[in-house]
């Protein structure tokens, strides 16, 4: 069994860990790149949302290089991400590939569902080798945001700010080519520690944006056209309201009372403005710009594919939060179409707009 997955930010460095702990040969598939993106629009119905088909060019990448089983998540709710297993088989079966397509189910507060997935893809392993697996896999993606968050809070400090994403790339390589828990930890150690030893710019105060919306834009750099890089290397501090460690938080553990709290939190931020569950991230879009509102950011910015419904009703709220808490908000749609040259000219002027903002509330 040759087991592969799609790339959704860092995602593939602790799940191939975790994988390659249960005795499994992974197929990761290339990174992605225009070829990945033309196969996926190429073989997918055109009115499928972004992440969708760039999965689809992910697993065509990898069956060509010998994948037999495919793992995907799952999910609920109003959200097309809940179809894109059984789209994305029947899609891969017309072009003639012969393979397994595994979903993973969100847990819903059961491990035993991830126990009949890990012996699908293994068979009768001991719950040992499960736990230890998944405490690597764990390890890796608790390393992989840690390192994300602390480029993205120095990158706009540097005085050479390109220097920043050198260190990360450099670090996630040896998170990826650690092989115990205590070698992620002490890699992750050292990579902070080069950070530490960038040269800083002195009495610099740099603006603060967050990114909300759809999960698989926000955290995948090819899709959202390096979001955090480019606003990093403008002098932006960036942060993200949602990690890699939360969706598989959400997927692979049951309900717990600290995520629990989280979420209940950002429920009540959106309360006002939006009382129920829309699908996707939708309602957490608005929660989480009414938290970094409170938090004294100075913008927030909003991605999403084009055609994702719990964003689009975020997408129409969200101007009532910002005229109601005076914190400008610019929504971005990605689709094949979207161009770098039209989106920097777009994030240029969001930023042009936020230094306006913060020069004439100083002088007040």
């Amino acid at each position: 069994m040759k087991v592969t997955y799609p790339h959704m930010g860092t995602m593939a460095i602790p799940v191939k860990g975790m994988l390659e702990e249960l005795g499994l040969e992974v197929i990761v598939p290339p990174p992605i790149t225009k070829k990945t993106l033309d196969l996926g629009v190429k073989y997918s119905p055109e009115f499928a949302c972004l992440p969708l088909k760039m999965n689809v060019g992910n697993y065509i990448e990898a069956l060509e290089q010998g994948a037999d089983t495919i793992l995907m998540g799952g999910g609920v709710g109003p959200c097309r991400f809940g179809y894109y297993g059984e789209v994305q088989e029947e899609i891969l079966e017309d072009l003639g590939y012969d393979f397994e397509m595994i979903i993973l189910e969100p847990l819903q507060g059961d491990w035993k569902e991830l126990f009949r997935t890990i012996r699908l893809l293994v068979g009768n392993i001991a719950i040992t080798k499960i736990k230890s697996a998944w405490q690597k896999g764990w390890a890796k993606a608790k390393a992989v945001d840690q390192l994300n968050r602390i480029a993205n809070q120095t990158r706009p400090y540097l005085i050479n700010r390109y220097q920043a994403s050198e260190v990360y790339k450099r670090g996630l390589k040896l998170i990826d080519q650690a092989e115990t828990i205590k070698e992620v930890e002490t890699k992750a150690s050292l990579i902070k520690e080069e950070f530490n030893r960038l040269d800083r710019k002195e009495d610099f105060e740099p603006l603060k944006v967050g990114l909300v919306g759809e999960i698989y834009v926000v955290l995948e750099p090819f899709t959202n056209l390096q979001i955090e890089k480019k606003l990093g290397e403008m002098g932006v501090l960036v942060d993200k309201s949602i990690y890699l460690t939360d969706w598989m938080e959400g997927h692979l553990f049951p309900r717990f009372l600290k995520r629990d709290q989280e979420e209940q939190k950002v429920k009540e931020a959106a309360q006002p403005y939006l009382n129920h569950f829309v699908g996707g991230h939708g309602l957490e879009s608005v929660g989480e710009t009414v938290l970094y509102s409170e938090k004294g950011y100075d913008g927030v910015v909003q991605l999403f594919p084009f055609t994702c419904m719990p964003e689009i009703i975020a997408e129409s709220v969200l101007p009532t939060v910002s005229k109601d808490l005076n914190i400008p908000v610019l929504s971005l749609t990605m689709d094949e179409h979207t161009g770098e040259a039209g989106y920097v000219t777009r994030l240029e002027a969001f930023i042009d707009l936020l230094e306006r903002k913060r020069r004439k509330e100083k002088v007040i």
